[in-house]
């Protein structure tokens, strides 16, 4: 194949440059679309899975509120690069005491993955948005708001993202696809919709990655060029586990690790994704698969500790084959 030209990021040729181009988040995006207007808002807090848009409405809510130069009004900041007290009372306090440029009356300081400040340096912040409201408003992200202090969350109007539905993310996709001439097939849609699991920044990359290689991504592309999961592999794993076949089973997970390269939470996710699946064509009994989807959140949660994923998801195929073998 012929050397292909530098291509862009898809995430951000494509990401939306204003409110009314965003698609999902129906009970957010109206909200922010209000404040662009009117020119009024409160500080703001967007929790919500990663992916799901708490960065582009960001962004375009600072377009839609200070035009073509909105960089003069607004900055970003990432508080997992910088999350001690200094950079609070240095960069974000100079920032926010400054007199705001041009007419909406304040600037716009956008914290990123603000739940990553230690306890010190919220405790800061939360005194610098109370002191400099008139002149700088606080837009906060972060996945968890639990992890915020309480007078941070009650000083802003919070607002949930939600994991984007599979159509809202596959009518992104399309356009993508559209765009940049490409052509996918239904069941490459589906494999990309799975392993995204609501993130679309996820499913972007996937697209973009199998893309890179083939103008038709077929599950065939998926399966040569990324590292996905795909539906007939975690049928074909979890089928030898359900007849008891450990050997089997194991050495489709190992596979998957090995030739594949596929993580261990994608696996996870993919098995927990299969079973949550209507179309699953397994005969799984219910109480086989509540016990398997109460042992797969214990393992999640082990591997997110720094358990070994291999051993965590084998056990995982062994409990299935056990509980196999004693039924016959």
């Amino acid at each position: 194949m012929a050397s292909r030209p530098y291509e862009a990021v898809w995430v951000e040729k494509y990401r939306p440059h204003s409110l009314s181009e965003m698609t999902g988040q129906e009970t957010i995006i109206p909200l922010l679309r209000t404040y662009a207007e009117k020119r009024s808002m409160p500080h703001l807090l967007f929790a919500g899975p990663p992916g799901t848009g708490k960065t582009t409405a960001a962004l375009a809510l600072a377009r839609d509120l200070y035009g073509e130069n909105w960089r003069d009004s607004f900055l970003e900041l990432n508080a997992s690069d910088e999350r001690g007290i200094d950079t609070v009372r240095t960069k974000i306090k100079e920032y926010a005491r400054t007199a705001p440029i041009g007419g909406v009356g304040f600037k716009l300081l956008f914290l990123d993955e603000a739940d990553n400040l230690t306890a010190e340096a919220q405790a800061s912040l939360r005194r610098l948005m109370e002191r400099y409201s008139l002149s700088c408003r606080f837009v906060l992200s972060c996945n968890y708001s639990s992890r915020l202090i309480e007078p941070i969350q009650s000083r802003c109007a919070v607002f949930r993202f939600r994991a984007y539905s599979p159509e809202a993310i596959r009518s992104q996709l399309e356009r993508i696809t559209k765009a940049e001439g490409k052509r996918v097939d239904d069941d490459a849609y589906d494999a990309i919709l799975a392993a995204a699991a609501g993130d679309m920044r996820r499913a972007t990359n996937l697209l973009q990655l199998a893309a890179t290689h083939a103008d038709h991504v077929t599950r065939q592309t998926l399966q040569a060029y990324t590292a996905v999961p795909l539906r007939s592999e975690v049928e074909g794993m979890l089928g030898a586990a359900v007849k008891g076949d450990f050997l089997s089973a194991r050495s489709q997970l190992y596979a998957l690790f090995t030739d594949r390269g596929v993580s261990g939470e994608d696996i996870l996710r993919a098995l927990h994704s299969y079973l949550a699946d209507d179309r699953k064509s397994l005969s799984i009994p219910v109480r086989a698969q509540l016990d398997l989807i109460d042992q797969l959140g214990e393992v999640d949660f082990r591997i997110a500790q720094g358990a070994s994923d291999r051993i965590q998801l084998e056990a995982v195929l062994a409990r299935i084959c056990a509980g196999a073998l004693a039924g016959r």
